[in-house]
């Protein structure tokens, strides 16, 4: 008995060391940006991102600044297409949306994105029938990457008003993922206390989507993980149409997401002329602001 003590002390304290070897090498690579955030990327955000523009001057800061760190962090590479800067941008985004209000987030479970030009199938193949897939994490020999349909990234921001982003759908998969499960529910984040109402109001939800009486895309029906990954598509593109027709779920996404985003004003930003005030708030024209290249 004293003989397994030991080992199992001695058993705990190499598993310790592990783990904080693992997590001083994960800081020690981890670059953080020390440049200005590119006016470009800026032009970028405020074109087509909807979520960007509803935040404030200091807000939209700490986003660009999240956007920048992801792109030095993650590597993205294009599979049969070429990869601008728009859509790595789209891509970071996507990313830091869902996690916007923890500050301290990393994707542990991601080291690398790979665009597609467009569907693909469980194969990876992008020709030939078959092809139905928009955006999939990677398991087994795929692990810690993430497929996306570049055309379907695109449309995500393109149509902002359907409540269907497919970047910021597989985003939401690997927070799920983060726990070691992926199961609709999102442990890191979801307090212990709000578990068990999750899950009933996953299955009455689903039972409506089941019934043909819900406005929730169906796919959201094919399980739990699935339901989790498109209610947040539908919290993230239209938050005061779900709090309108579904104001328990909004509720229960709020408190996962730590965020109330009833009040924020989705939108872009409109045509921008050379004398027109720069949307960055800086108070310059935009000539003399962000137009200037």
């Amino acid at each position: 008995m004293l003989l397994f003590n030991i080992l199992t002390f001695v058993s705990f304290f190499i598993i310790m060391g592990v783990a904080i070897l693992a997590y001083t090498q994960l800081r020690k690579n981890w670059i953080e940006p020390d440049t200005e955030f590119p006016i470009s990327w800026r032009m970028i955000l405020l074109k087509d991102v909807t979520f960007y523009n509803s935040l404030t001057t200091q807000e939209r800061e700490w986003f660009e600044y999240k956007v920048h760190e992801f792109l030095l962090n993650y590597k993205i590479t294009g599979i049969h297409t070429e990869v601008n800067a728009r859509d790595k941008v789209l891509i970071a985004a996507s990313g830091i949306i869902p996690i916007f209000k923890f500050r301290d987030w990393r994707y542990k479970n991601l080291q690398e994105i790979l665009v597609y030009p467009d569907m693909f199938d469980e194969d990876f193949k992008t020709e030939g029938k078959g092809r139905r897939i928009l955006g999939m994490v990677g398991t087994g020999y795929m692990k810690d990457k993430m497929i996306l349909s570049q055309q379907a990234l695109r449309f995500g921001f393109d149509n902002a008003k359907d409540k269907r982003n497919t970047a910021i759908h597989e985003f939401i998969h690997l927070i799920d993922m983060m726990d070691g499960d992926i199961d609709g529910i999102p442990k890191l984040i979801l307090e212990r206390p709000y578990v068990l109402p999750w899950l009933e109001l996953m299955k009455r939800k689903m039972d409506e989507i089941y019934d043909d009486d819900s406005d929730i895309n169906p796919y959201g029906g094919k399980n739990k993980i699935e339901f989790f990954a498109v209610v947040s598509e539908y919290f993230f593109e239209r938050p005061r149409l779900l709090e309108k027709r579904h104001p328990d779920l909004y509720k229960m996404l709020y408190e996962i997401f730590d965020h109330d985003l009833s009040e924020r004003k989705l939108t872009k930003t409109r045509r921008i002329g050379r004398n027109s005030p720069c949307p960055c708030h800086s108070g310059e024209k935009y000539k003399n602001c962000c137009g200037k290249m």
